[in-house]
C-alpha cells in the first residue's frame, strides 16, 4: 500500500484526529505548568495591583456566588429527602445530620461549587482572555514591556485561591441548612436531632481537607481557563474552542484532583 492509498483510509483519519488531540493536550498541560510555576513566583514577588485583585475577588466570588448556593443547596436538599424518610423508618434518623454533613463538607460541596466556578467563571476567564489574544492585545500588552502573566494570570488565579474556600463555607452552611429543613419537611425529624448529628459528624480533619481541597481548585480552574483562554487562536472561532477546552479540561482537572484527595487523605 502506497502512501497516497494509506492517507486516504478511515484509519489514518482517526489516528491524525487522535494525534492532534493528545498533541494538543500535551501542549497544554506543559503551559500550564510553565504558566502555573511563573504565576507562584510572581505571587511570592508581591507587587500584585491590589485595585485589580479586589476587582477580581469580586467576580470571583460575588457574583458566582448566587448560582453555587443554588447548585449546592438544591442538591443537599434533594439527598435529604430521599435518604431521611428511609433511616427514620429503620430507626437510624439520628445519623441522618452525619450523613448530609459528611456528603457535603467532603465532596458535594466543593464538587457541586466548582462546577458552578468553571461554569460561570471558568468560561467567563477564559473567553475575555481568549479575545484579548486573537485581537492581538495581548501582543500590544507586550510592546509596553509588560509582563502579560503577572498582569492577566495572577490576579486571576490569586483570586480563585482566596475565593474559593469563603465560598465552600458559605455554600456548606447554605447546604447543611437546607438539609435539616428537608429532612423535617419529608421525615418529621426534628432539627435538634438533626443538628446534633451534624455536629457529630463534623471532624476537623473533614474541614481542613475541604478548605485544602478548595484552595487547590480554585488555582486550578483559574489556571487553567486562563491557560486556554491564552493560547486561543483563529479568530472568534478560536475563541470559543479555547472556552470549551476551559470548562471541559477544568472539570476533568479538579475531578482528578478529587480522587487523588481521596486517596491520600481518606483511603
Amino acid at each position: 500500500m502506497n502512501t497516497f492509498t494509506l492517507k486516504g483510509t478511515v484509519t489514518y483519519a482517526v489516528f491524525r484526529v487522535l494525534y492532534g488531540h493528545f498533541v494538543s493536550l500535551a501542549t497544554t498541560i506543559g503551559d500550564i505548568v510553565r504558566f502555573g510555576t511563573q504565576v507562584i513566583k510572581h505571587i511570592i514577588k508581591g507587587g500584585i495591583d491590589k485595585k485589580v485583585l479586589i476587582e477580581q475577588c469580586s467576580r470571583f466570588g460575588v457574583s458566582s456566588l448566587p448560582i453555587t448556593l443554588s447548585i449546592v443547596g438544591m442538591s443537599s436538599i434533594i439527598v435529604s429527602m430521599q435518604v431521611a424518610g428511609e433511616m427514620v423508618k429503620q430507626g437510624a434518623g439520628n445519623f441522618v445530620g452525619l450523613l448530609v454533613a459528611m456528603l457535603i463538607i467532603r465532596e458535594d460541596g466543593i464538587i457541586m461549587s466548582g462546577f458552578a466556578i468553571i461554569s460561570m467563571i471558568g468560561s467567563s476567564l477564559a473567553s475575555e482572555i481568549a479575545t484579548m489574544r486573537v485581537t492581538e492585545q495581548i501582543d500590544a500588552i507586550k510592546v509596553l514591556k509588560v509582563d502579560p502573566i503577572k498582569y492577566l494570570f495572577v490576579p486571576r488565579v490569586l483570586s480563585g485561591v482566596l475565593m474559593m474556600p469563603l465560598i465552600l463555607v458559605v455554600a456548606s452552611v447554605v447546604g447543611i441548612i437546607g438539609g435539616g429543613i428537608a429532612a423535617h419537611l419529608a421525615s418529621g425529624l426534628s432539627y435538634k436531632a438533626y443538628f446534633d448529628s451534624v455536629y457529630r459528624g463534623l471532624y476537623l480533619k473533614d474541614m481542613n481537607v475541604a478548605i485544602l481541597k478548595a484552595i487547590t481548585f480554585g488555582f486550578t480552574i483559574a489556571l487553567i481557563s486562563c491557560t486556554c483562554g491564552y493560547r486561543a487562536t483563529g479568530g472568534a472561532k478560536g475563541v470559543g474552542e479555547a472556552t470549551t477546552k476551559a470548562v471541559v479540561w477544568s472539570f476533568v482537572g479538579i475531578v482528578i484532583l478529587d480522587l487523588i484527595f481521596s486517596i491520600v487523605f481518606f483511603f
